[in-house]
């Protein structure tokens, strides 16, 4: 029997390797090489490395693989704990570790000293800024006035909060004396190239990361507005630098961006194209929904599974047997404590109670970073059998889901997709497979 014809006997396997297809596709060993300059003339010039983000490890590690050993390179890096690929031993890079999702000190530090790195460049130095998801939370170097205390609590309730990347983006890159552009405004007036890995909705390169080195369109009062909807906390300090306009970040059209160039080395429509490619490949249709689905998690999830049912009923609008595929980042608000889970696992178990055990359905729902949220999953598996299975263990769905605790529901069942950390980061990945 084929390795085609084995997966397809069996659902879990196959969805894991549509999971791992799409994070395949997003390394920045397989992509990062190509969109490299040639070094500057040592005589004239240096290159200097950037970056933040949770592919920030592999990024560097990638980068120096790949650029010549006679040219000179240096430069800082910060990744989040437990990031740094395996055997990897930087050579010509600081790589630090940071906390992620709420920024530490290792953070606010390195941040500083990447700030400092930029001081004295000439326009025949190159920088090169490698950036990608959880950036903003590593590369924490508050407004001035603010303290990290200041900035740890504001994430916090922004976190639990329910908003959207973009908005919670927003507010950081506001308070922030390093992301919001004005790390690349630093650099000038040297040449910088930024390398992104997409991790937000519409692969927008100023809201990856609090984009700290691209002009940003977004102004203090938006910022503002965000949190009075949200009802954030403010200290005296954040209030009034956002009240003044002191704050304010570097605008589209700000010479210091001149000559400034971005590439985007992995997308999730491109992971989400390499799995529906996958699914094709063993003989099965593939779908993709969009790679910019956000909202509440369980929400979402129940309109997944309102199209599963339709499809496994009525094979509309697609027929079956098919695999559909989606992408981008939900939310989740926190409305009880001790709760355990992330945004996909929370989105699973909305589906779940939403499929009632729907015959022939599966679906797997995971971060491509490797972790959901906080915890040691990157998401989890639904099958027919999920709400059986519980039930004989006395676990209730709906109490697990209305206490936030979907990784309590999960690991029981043993239908936790755990892979550790991938050392890329392209945003929630979301495949039902209906047989």
């Amino acid at each position: 029997m084929s390795s085609a014809d084995l997966l397809l006997k069996d659902p879990r396997a196959l969805l894991r390797h549509l999971y791992d297809v799409a994070v395949s596709r997003a390394l920045p060993g397989q992509v990062l090489a190509a969109q490299l300059p040639p070094p500057p003339d040592p005589s004239k010039g240096r290159t200097l490395v950037l970056g933040a983000g949770k592919a920030g490890g592999a990024m560097a590690q990638a980068l120096e693989a790949a650029w010549p050993r006679q040219a000179p390179l240096s430069g800082l890096v910060i990744t989040r704990y437990g990031h740094t690929p395996p055997g990897y031993r930087p050579e010509r890079l600081e790589l630090v570790e940071a906390a992620h999702p709420v920024p530490d000190a290792a953070g606010r530090e390195a941040a500083a000293r990447m700030l400092a790195l930029t001081q004295g460049l000439g326009p025949d130095d190159l920088v090169i800024c490698l950036i990608s998801g959880g950036g903003s939370a590593l590369l924490s170097l508050p407004a001035p006035g603010l303290s990290l205390e200041d900035k740890q609590a504001i994430n916090r309730a922004l976190l639990k909060s329910g908003a959207a990347i973009g908005e919670m983006n927003c507010v950081r890159k506001h308070l922030s004396a390093i992301k919001g552009g004005r790390l690349g405004a630093a650099c000038a007036p040297a040449q910088v190239l930024t390398l992104s890995i997409s991790d937000v909705p519409g692969d927008d390169p100023a809201v990856i990361a609090s984009g700290p080195t691209v002009p940003d369109a977004t102004s203090c009062a938006d910022a503002l507005a965000i949190c009075k909807r949200y009802g954030i906390t403010l200290p005296p300090a954040a209030r009034a630098g956002l009240e003044s306009g002191a704050f304010e970040t570097p605008k589209p059209g700000d010479a210091r961006f001149d000559g400034h160039r971005l590439e985007m080395l992995a997308t999730p429509q491109q992971s989400l194209e390499a799995a529906a490619e996958a699914a094709r490949a063993l003989g099965l249709d593939a779908h993709i929904l969009s790679d910019e689905i956000e909202g509440e998690s369980r929400e979402i999830g129940k309109m997944h599974a309102a199209l599963a049912r339709a499809v496994a009923r009525r094979d509309a609008p697609f027929r079956k047997p098919c695999v559909i595929l989606s992408g981008g980042e939900t939310t989740v608000t926190v409305k009880a404590k001790g709760g355990r889970g992330g945004r996909a696992s929370e989105f699973l178990l909305g589906a779940a109670i939403a499929l009632q055990g729907e015959p022939g359905v599966h679906l797997l729902a995971a971060d491509t970073d490797g972790i959901d949220g906080i915890e040691d999953n990157a998401g989890a598996l639904v099958t027919p059998t999920t709400l059986d299975r519980a039930a004989a263990l006395g676990l209730s769905a709906q109490r697990e889901l209305d206490a936030n605790n979907a990784y309590g529901f999960f690991a029981p069942l043993g239908d936790l997709v755990s892979p550790g950390p991938t050392f890329t980061n392209v945003n929630d990945f979301r495949a039902l497979l209906i047989l």
